[in-house]
């Protein structure tokens, strides 16, 4: 049966719920028809179906022209993903200095994502200058609203002495907040803390979270760094966590 933008608009609010929760084809169905009426939330959300092949097969150009068409109409989230397509070269050709220009609209708009893009970029010296400062304020500001991806980077910052004085202790805290906060880079680094200070029963629940949000490629570098380290309880976690 053809769905119209107009059908759509008549749903009762329990309608729309029960639709949209019926299955991820349909949630497509629906994100498309209202993506063409030019809702940029819609646009937005059906770009990211698309791109992870969500209830529609994947196809990373269609997913980029979604972007770009909420991205006009000042979506902040469909602009930091513009950026990431052209960062990592998803429908287009890889352009990492235009990926930052689309990570500093986003960023200007407040979107929390788009300044943590934008200061890894900073970091890195790609597409950008390499400005730690720049990168610093800019994960502060996004810690500011909660990332926690930027508050496990500021924890990098203050265990490293980049830009700041080094001070492990905020290190150790900013990475328990990041941990707390469900980043699995922040569970490894503030369960690494924890090792370091001999609490290796209280690391072992923090690596123990690691394999339900970790990546593969993540997963794989805890696994060998716990199976070189001393103590024979962490290499029998390495096992644990291998198996």
């Amino acid at each position: 049966m053809t769905l119209t933008f107009e059908d759509i608009q008549g749903w009762s609010a329990q309608e729309a719920r029960e639709r949209l929760t019926s299955s991820e084809a349909e949630t497509a169905r629906i994100m498309k028809v209202a993506a063409e009426a030019g809702v940029a939330d819609a646009q937005a959300l059906y770009g990211q179906m698309l791109l992870d092949g969500s209830g529609v097969d994947s196809d990373a150009e269609e997913a980029l022209r979604w972007f770009s068409e909420a991205a006009q109409q000042g979506h902040a989230m469909a602009m930091n993903m513009v950026g990431r397509c052209c960062e990592q070269g998803w429908g287009t050709h890889r352009a990492p200095a235009l990926a930052a220009q689309w990570y500093e609209a986003a960023a200007k708009r407040g979107l929390d994502w788009g300044m943590y893009n934008l200061a890894t970029l900073h970091c890195l010296g790609t597409g950008v200058p390499m400005d730690r400062e720049r990168a610093f304020a800019l994960f502060s500001d996004a810690a500011a609203l909660g990332h926690v991806k930027s508050i496990t980077m500021l924890g990098g910052f203050h265990e490293d002495g980049w830009v700041v004085e080094r001070d492990m202790n905020r290190a150790a805290e900013l990475y328990r907040q990041a941990a707390e906060g469900g980043d699995f880079r922040g569970e490894f680094n503030h369960a690494r803390m924890l090792i370091e200070a001999g609490r290796l029963d209280e690391a072992g629940q923090w690596l123990g979270k690691l394999p339900k949000s970790a990546t593969p490629a993540f997963l794989a570098k805890v696994i060998d760094w716990l199976a070189k380290r001393p103590e024979p309880q962490l290499r029998r976690f390495a096992q644990t966590l291998a198996a």
